[in-house]
């Protein structure tokens, strides 16, 4: 049971309201950040921004998003996530190196493998060495580096919310959540 109530969607209004009504599936994690008003809106555009807009691949992404919930704790974002990872072309046994830590696994290319020790690193250490700095930077641009960072920050904090507000977990709800977010968020 959530700490907090969840917002019913039926009760916002406005811009808030306007986006739950585009949402497929109005997801508890939603229903939570909508007690932050100011910071929904802002913070729905730069999920979808990650999920839609980067440039690094779709792949790379999903990996690094699993990567923060399993770093986390963020059981909610590891849920919704990994139908996604794998419908965006994740295979399982990628999935399954990220969740056991594995990141020198068979599954995994040489990229994949500089790319979650780079995210290891900014996630349990903040700065990352030079040598894994200089790993991930031979397979990726500085703004894919970018972008890892930021993904990898949003998933931090979205684990963050739902962890400590004990946000009920929500059935998988995949790519339909992930479709519908193609269109603008508000």
């Amino acid at each position: 049971m959530a700490r907090l109530p969840l917002i019913d969607p039926e009760t916002t209004s406005g811009d808030i309201r306007a986006s739950f009504d585009r949402m497929p599936v109005k997801l508890n994690i939603f229903r939570m950040m909508a007690h932050a008003e100011a910071n929904m809106i802002p913070a729905m555009r730069l999920g979808n921004s990650i999920l839609h807009k980067q440039k690094l691949s779709e792949v790379n992404r999903e990996l690094l998003i699993l990567q923060a919930a399993q770093l986390e704790g963020g059981a909610y974002e590891w849920r919704q996530h990994v139908p996604i990872a794998l419908g965006v072309g994740c295979t399982q046994g990628q999935v399954d190196a990220v969740e056991h830590g594995e990141y020198d696994a068979a599954a995994l290319n040489e990229a994949e493998r500089a790319l979650l020790n780079f995210g290891r690193e900014v996630v349990e250490n903040v700065r990352v060495p030079e040598a894994t700095f200089a790993a991930a930077r031979a397979h990726f641009s500085d703004q894919e580096i970018v972008e890892s960072i930021v993904a990898l920050g949003f998933y931090m904090m979205m684990a963050r919310l739902t962890e400590a507000t004990e946000t009920d977990l929500d059935p998988a709800a995949g790519m339909t959540v992930y479709d519908g977010g193609k269109k603008p968020v508000g």
